[in-house]
């Protein structure tokens, strides 16, 4: 399922009835067929191509922002998914974060402020993998890879899944 991740409202710009329709519609996700926006277009009374040019409008307009994916990790066999939380020297944070968002196993990476005294950490990253021992090994890679083994971590292995979607905006819009 895809779906809208971000909507904004920057000064003077407003979407009309069937655009907003439009967005509506997506945070429903889109089917997942060969041409969505077809299908999309024949739910809203609109053809492909309208949906297209309203899509296409609405991201110029900076009105939607991003697409992204919800990907429901353990039914591809993905058991073992860990956040790595780590303890990043402030001037560091950055280009580390950034640096680490580029391994191919990282699906997540961004800075929060830490928790003090309890919570020391200001970075994290998702790690997705059939066995643990494989996400311990890439986690292991990352700290070496970034010079960064004898920074503070805390590898969290999660023992369930919540439920994911998308993004999910109101019809106060009438």
């Amino acid at each position: 399922m895809v779906n809208n991740a971000a909507i904004s409202h920057p000064e003077g710009v407003f979407a009309s009835d069937d655009e907003l329709a439009l967005i509506e519609a997506l945070c429903g996700g889109l089917p997942l067929v060969p041409r969505p926006y077809k299908i999309l277009g024949e739910r809203l009374g609109m053809s492909e191509e309208d949906v297209l040019q309203y899509l296409e409008s609405l991201i110029a307009r900076g009105i939607i922002r991003r697409f992204g994916v919800v990907v429901q990790h353990r039914r591809l066999g993905y058991t073992a998914n860990a956040m790595v939380v780590w303890n990043i020297s402030d001037e560091l944070v950055d280009e580390i974060g950034e640096r680490m968002g580029k391994f191919d196993f990282v699906t997540l990476c961004y800075q929060r402020p830490r928790r003090l005294p309890d919570w020391p950490y200001n970075l994290f990253c998702m790690v997705h993998g059939a066995k643990r021992e494989t996400v311990l090994a890439q986690v292991r890679e990352l700290a070496d890879s970034l010079g960064i083994s004898d920074v503070p971590n805390e590898v969290l292995f999660s023992s369930r899944q919540f439920k994911q979607r998308g993004a999910r905006y109101g019809n106060g819009h009438k």
